[in-house]
């Protein structure tokens, strides 16, 4: 491994800065970009896309390249460090919580969750947010937002239940035509056996929260609340705010739409977007 690794500067780009420790462990053994994937057991196309830093190297990745390096756990390790690269302070709790629970309920009633956002909605959520700041810097933060979808991608991903408020479907993010994509994506998300959505439709009334939350529970059956407030956010493991915020969660599970209902609707909401004729940044 190259000395780079060690070194206690912060990288400004976690996908980048390992990036160049990927290229330097291939050419410290010699072998050429595709003799390199064939002994990580990765395509050629992989490795490119990690070693040019557009993503960042998964956890198995990482875990191969300490296999083929002879190195127990150090890329990993570093893997998992510039993972964390980037999220406020205050957030980076939750993010470990989401990569390991077992299951993770979710109400939103402004925005889609971050794990279910594309790259075009999370820039429109970003630029509205942070108006002043550089296109290095929204690209940055969506690359960030980006990651959490490894969450559902590992070998068992957690069962992922999503309460959407009628607003987030509506409300135009962007443009309409990234409206329509953020909707298309998520009915292919809920094609997936591990995540079930529903919506919670105007005429529902006023729901059981104003506010949006996450309940996630470890595979012990330990379960926290996550919310948030202006610039911070809140990890809560009280027994007493956890079994109230579950109580809230079920009376607007059983407000919501059924899950097919729900897919229908969204599709419907989709094809609304897509018939706009403004599709340009509202």
């Amino acid at each position: 491994m190259s000395g780079r690794a060690d070194q206690t500067r912060e990288p400004s780009n976690g996908a980048a800065y390992f990036g160049e420790e990927v290229k330097a462990l291939r050419e410290a053994l010699g072998l050429s970009q595709g003799k390199f994937a064939d002994r990580l057991h990765y395509q050629q196309a992989q490795v490119s896309k990690v070693e040019n830093g557009t993503v960042l190297a998964s956890e198995a990745f990482a875990e191969a390249m300490d296999r083929v390096a002879g190195t127990p756990g150090t890329y990993a390790r570093l893997r998992a460090k510039l993972s964390k690269q980037g999220h406020p302070e205050w957030f980076i709790p939750y993010v470990e919580l989401e990569k390991t629970a077992a299951k993770v309920e979710d109400y939103s009633n402004a925005f889609v969750m971050g794990a279910l956002q594309t790259a075009e909605y999370a820039e429109a959520v970003f630029r509205a947010a942070h108006p002043r700041e550089t296109d290095a810097q929204i690209k940055h933060r969506v690359e960030l937002r980006l990651r959490r979808h490894e969450v559902l991608d590992h070998v068992s991903p957690p069962l992922l239940w999503v309460i959407l408020h009628e607003a987030v479907l509506r409300v135009v993010v962007g443009s309409s035509a990234v409206m329509a994509g953020q909707l298309e994506h998520l009915l292919r998300m809920a094609a997936d056996p591990h995540v079930c959505l529903q919506v919670l439709q105007f005429t529902a009334g006023a729901p059981a929260s104003g506010l949006p939350f996450t309940l996630l529970m470890q595979a012990d059956g330990t379960t926290v609340l996550y919310s948030e407030t202006t610039g911070q956010g809140h990890v809560n493991d009280s027994t007493t705010a956890v079994r109230g915020w579950t109580a809230t969660y079920e009376r607007l599970r059983a407000a919501a739409e059924s899950e097919a209902r729900s897919l229908r609707l969204i599709h419907s909401i989709m094809e609304e977007h897509a018939n706009e004729k403004h599709t340009g940044p509202v």
